[in-house]
């Protein structure tokens, strides 16, 4: 019999968790684009530990015409350049691009679409993840599909918020 093996991965929040938004909700632009503390340092001890790297982010302010896809993929590739720099690897980038007072759609969180997309492309175990996000709408989308979501206080120091959770012996 042939055992499949599957992956591990540490799904990531955008705004809030990794980059730094207390001074403008809807960052769109590299010139706002500022990494919180902490965010390498845990990234590199989770690549290290052969976790892949997914980020799943709301982006309503393309549906609400406050910038555009082309934006949020400039953004993305920034964030993808920097983390390389430190020798880590994002595995990838998923995004929603609705928002609920314009449109509907299951791939905006709480719902679990582009959980589900990354899930199946990159054959992960989702008992073996985990999520991190700042709002109560990331951990309701990831544990819906049984992937242990981690709450952490917006735009703080990501290092020194996970040492206190179930994933902080991942971080030594």
């Amino acid at each position: 019999m042939h055992v499949i093996n599957k992956n591990k991965a540490i799904f990531l929040d955008r705004d809030g968790l990794i980059n730094d938004n207390s001074i403008a909700y809807y960052i769109h632009k590299v010139s706002d684009f500022k990494l919180n503390p902490g965010v390498i340092e845990c990234l590199k001890a989770f690549y290290n530990k052969a976790y892949l790297l997914i980020v799943i982010t709301n982006q309503g302010g393309i549906a609400k015409g406050r910038y555009t896809k082309g934006d949020v993929e400039i953004l993305n590739e920034h964030l993808k350049k920097l983390l390389h720099e430190d020798g880590i690897q994002l595995q990838d980038i998923y995004y929603c691009p609705h928002h609920s007072d314009v449109s509907k759609c299951l791939c905006r969180k709480p719902d679990s679409l582009l959980f589900e997309k990354a899930i199946a492309k990159y054959n992960i175990d989702p008992t073996l993840s985990f999520m991190i996000g700042d709002s109560e709408r990331d951990i309701i989308a990831s544990e819906n599909l049984g992937i242990k979501g981690i709450k952490v206080p917006s735009n703080g120091n990501l290092l020194e918020s996970l040492r206190k959770t179930q994933i902080g012996s991942l971080l030594d």
